[in-house]
């Protein structure tokens, strides 16, 4: 029986039914307490009983229990998971659909820049950051003082500036969780036609953006092939632009789509004609995330019946969970998804495993800062993860991560300091930077927006 203690953090957040499925079905990790923490009691009540009915069907023995109370759920806890959007207490599906994101997304669409999804980099994935940090901050204090050697892992957006935040502010062990390298790698290996776990892998990047810089099938080099399929076959709508970006470089972006790729690239300050104008289909990907240029705003107050419907939707979302059936054998290093169930297990064993992480560089990128967060393969063992040597980064790579990995920095010391200055040079140094008297006045509106989640700026 492992008896461990694992924290759920936002735990009425819609991650929780796929990582809750991941954890009860983990045999090392039977008879472990899994406690969901959230600021919203009813949300977090009704994902505790989906937590209930997937441990009995899994048999594994999980407790399962739901808390308001922060000191409560983190005190001698072993492992915690984050899903935490930056939207406060909302009543929302996610973050995408608060009114905080949407005036992220619609007041710098005043100003010409029109976003696409707007959690990573851009004045949207910079105030989510602004938000977040300090919740983060937060809980990572009470963490330090009732359980200092948790492994946290995060899964929440702006990953970087998030991991970069808790790893300069904190002595928390964190770790960063994501799917895009693994999606990535399952594109590359369809356009071979071979398995995924059948390649051989390095790329270097920062979340949401990587450059494979070796593949090799059997122990044979096929970088050429890739390139040569990316160049000849038809491209899908949603990836023209990493495509063409591609074939520039030389190097195939990991990432396919183009909806986060876009956030590294100056060109939605380029797009006079609107959302509408936008290329590659962007303006599609937009819509799919919630953002829509004519959308009015959402309600800052939510009705009783409002939030009663909502309820009763969420309800239905968390009754329609259904326990995977088994696990899938291991078929490679790692899986094509997060395994978050399997990461936690290994290090709660002390088993050696190959993983995916965000974390700081430390070397695993030479000719890039330690301090850098970068998403990389890492191995497992008791004490969390370490990184593996990657290599070092093509020169343009290089140049493209520098500056977003600055903006990283930037981003997390206003959100700790509530410094507008510090923010202003985030924006001005931001792929999407526009006119320095502009870029001051979007970003008053901007504070003024989400000014009852930002006292740091408002304090004083």
């Amino acid at each position: 029986m492992a008896n461990l203690k694992i924290v759920c953090l936002g735990g009425g957040s819609l991650y929780f039914p796929f990582a809750i499925s991941e954890l009860v079905r983990r045999e090392e990790l039977a008879g472990s307490e899994l406690v969901l923490y959230d600021i919203d009691g009813e949300k977090v009540a009704l994902m505790a009983r989906l937590g209930r009915r997937l441990a009995r069907e899994a048999g594994t023995r999980f407790k399962v229990r739901a808390t308001t109370g922060l000191a409560d759920a983190v005190e001698g806890a072993d492992f915690a998971l984050s899903s935490i959007g930056g939207s406060g207490a909302e009543v929302a599906a996610n973050v995408y659909s608060s009114r905080y994101h949407w005036s992220d997304m619609h007041i710098p669409a005043k100003y010409g820049i029109h976003q696409v999804v707007g959690d990573t980099c851009g004045p949207a994935g910079m105030m989510m950051g602004l938000r977040s940090v300090p919740a983060y901050l937060r809980i990572c204090r009470e963490m330090e003082k009732r359980c200092p050697r948790v492994i946290l892992f995060n899964h929440s957006n702006p990953m970087a500036v998030l991991m970069r935040a808790i790893h300069k502010y904190t002595t928390i062990n964190a770790i960063g969780v994501c799917h895009g390298v693994q999606g990535g790698i399952a594109r590359a290996a369809e356009l071979l036609g071979v398995q995924p776990h059948e390649l051989e892998c390095t790329w270097i990047g920062t979340n949401h953006y990587y450059w494979f810089t070796r593949l090799l099938h059997n122990g044979k080099d096929i970088y050429p092939k890739l390139l040569k399929r990316i160049a000849t076959k038809p491209v899908p709508p949603d990836n023209e632009m990493t495509y063409r970006l591609s074939q520039i470089y030389g190097y195939v972006i990991v990432y396919p789509q183009d909806d986060h790729v876009i956030e590294f690239y100056p060109f939605l300050t380029q797009v006079p004609g609107g959302q509408k104008a936008l290329p590659y289909e962007l303006a599609k990907h937009a819509t799919s995330f919630g953002y829509s240029e004519s959308s009015p705003p959402v309600a800052k107050s939510t009705s009783r019946d409002e939030r009663a419907a909502f309820l009763k939707e969420y309800r239905k979302i968390l009754d329609r969970t259904e326990l995977p059936r088994r696990h899938k054998k291991p078929t490679g290093p790692h899986n094509l998804g997060e395994e978050i169930g399997s990461t936690i297990a290994a290090i709660a064993t002390g088993q050696r495993r190959l993983c995916i992480a965000n974390v700081a560089n430390c070397g695993a990128i030479p000719n890039l800062s330690a301090t850098a967060e970068v998403e990389v393969e890492a191995v497992t063992d008791s004490c969390g993860v370490r990184p593996i040597h990657m290599g070092d980064a093509p020169l343009v790579l290089k140049g493209i991560l520098e500056k977003r990995f600055v903006w990283h920095e930037l981003v997390a010391d206003a959100a700790v300091t509530g410094n507008r200055g510090l923010a202003l040079q985030a924006l001005l140094i931001d792929e999407m930077a526009i006119w320095p008297e502009k870029a001051s006045a979007m970003l008053d509106e901007l504070l003024a927006a989400s000014r009852d989640l930002l006292p740091q700026f408002f304090s004083r």
